[in-house]
Parts: C-alpha cells; sequence; structure tokens
C-alpha cells in the first residue's frame, strides 16, 4: 500500500520550502518543468518521492487544493509505506502545515 501526503504552506516560497525540507531531511532536490504543473521540485531517497510544487495551477484560476485557498506552496509525498520519521521532521518545518493524507 501507498501513503500520499500533503501539506502546504502560505509562508514560503517554493525556493524557501526547498532549502528548509533539504535541511531537515537532507535530500536533493531537482527542479522540473511540467505544461500542466509548471515548475516544480523532485526528490527522491530513502523516504520515497517528495515534491515542491505551486498550488496555483498555471494558465488557469484553479487551485490543485481548492479547499485550501490560502496555501501558495504544496509539498507532496509519496511512500511506500507510513513514514513516522518523515512526518516527524516535516512537522518540524514552521509554516508547513499536513493538509491531508491517502493510502491506496
Amino acid at each position: 500500500m501507498t501513503d500520499y501526503d500533503t501539506y502546504g504552506t502560505s509562508t514560503h516560497t517554493m525556493s524557501e520550502l526547498v532549502r528548509l525540507v533539504t535541511g531537515h531531511l537532507d535530500v536533493v532536490f531537482t527542479e522540473r518543468e511540467s505544461f500542466y504543473r509548471g515548475v516544480y521540485h523532485l526528490a527522491q531517497g530513502t523516504y520515497g518521492c517528495i515534491e515542491i510544487q505551486p498550488n496555483a495551477i498555471p494558465g488557469d484560476d484553479d487551485l490543485y487544493t481548492s479547499e485550501h485557498p490560502a496555501v501558495q506552496v504544496l509539498l507532496l509525498t509519496e511512500t511506500p509505506a507510513p513514514e513516522p520519521t518523515l512526518h516527524t521532521r516535516l512537522g518540524a518545518v514552521q509554516g508547513l502545515v499536513h493538509l491531508s493524507r491517502e493510502s491506496w
């Protein structure tokens, strides 16, 4: 079963969040660009996949998480199983809020 968690912040920009998460998790992010997602950052490591992206859909007035309109930046995690250490470390990032969790 795979766990998907969504975090958000209205405090930090994407580049600030990349720097903060890099310091808390010792991961390396790679900047990517997508027509649908715009510029986003991807890290893969011992915790699984971590992505940082804007909440706003590029070229559209919609949000990825429309239930959280104040959130400007999203952090998405994908782990093969629940990862309490990852969530504890992300919880230590000031201004980053856990928004949702799904397991499939």
